[in-house]
């Protein structure tokens, strides 16, 4: 259980993050959910509370590096540590060719799905580090393993972001903090703005949820590096 450990959640205000959010609210820690827009924050909190589970809400954007470091200087003037962070917050995003996409839709990529959790990394680790002790866990993708046809921003964004992981978690490692990367495949979320099809064969979130609460739980001892996750059968 993670009663008393603050966990910080980005992205959190729907499909994967909101139920990463919930199932460690469900464990006991004080979730701080995080996401540009108040209102579904807002929603999902109010709904935690009614259970009497532990939120609270900051929205934020993550490609902003004052807002991240606000958000850090919150977490440590409230809380005064914080245990998880789960950079969750992604942006999908499939065709055109790479040789068509625009300089702007790639640094906007680029942005949230790499910047951001970089951001999130360099405001919490001083923290961790203070305590000697955390887990870091970036929601990346099979992407990050695969080519990807009229993919290949989305596809660079996620292999960065588990290049990125697998570094720090060599640099933190030493302080006592663990630093993990789930790639999913197939998801049923509204991946580029759009509703999957055969929503059904597809991982749900609350698969993601259940690996993010078997990584934190355990002991501390040991570490799971990367998690690959498929649907069982081939949406």
């Amino acid at each position: 259980m993670l009663q008393n450990q603050i966990a910080v959640v980005t992205g959190a205000s729907r499909g994967i993050g909101r139920a990463i959010a919930r199932r460690l609210a469900s464990l006991g820690a004080h979730v701080v959910l995080c996401a540009r827009h108040r209102q579904d924050l807002d929603r999902l909190a109010e709904e935690l509370h009614s259970t009497g589970q532990k939120a609270t809400v900051f929205p934020l954007d993550l490609t902003q590096a004052t807002q991240v470091d606000a958000l850090a200087q919150a977490v440590r003037e409230q809380f005064q540590r914080c245990d998880i962070v789960v950079n969750n917050a992604g942006l999908g995003q499939l065709g055109p060719p790479l040789h068509q996409t625009s300089p702007q839709d790639w640094d906007r990529l680029m942005a949230v799905n790499l910047r951001g959790p970089f951001l999130m990394i360099r405001a919490f680790a001083p923290l961790m580090i203070e305590r000697g002790s955390g887990h870091i866990i970036n929601i990346s993708s099979l992407a990050g393993h695969n080519p990807l046809k009229n993919g290949a921003a989305y596809a660079a964004s996620k292999w960065g972001l588990n290049g990125l992981t697998y570094s720090v978690a060599e640099e933190l490692r030493d302080h006592g903090i663990r630093v993990s990367v789930i790639a999913p495949g197939s998801v049923n979320t509204e991946f580029g703005g759009k509703t999957p099809a055969n929503a059904g064969a597809r991982l749900q979130p609350g698969d993601i949820a259940d690996v993010v609460a078997l990584l934190v739980q355990q002991r501390r001892q040991s570490f799971v590096s990367e998690v690959l996750m498929r649907p069982a059968r081939k949406p």
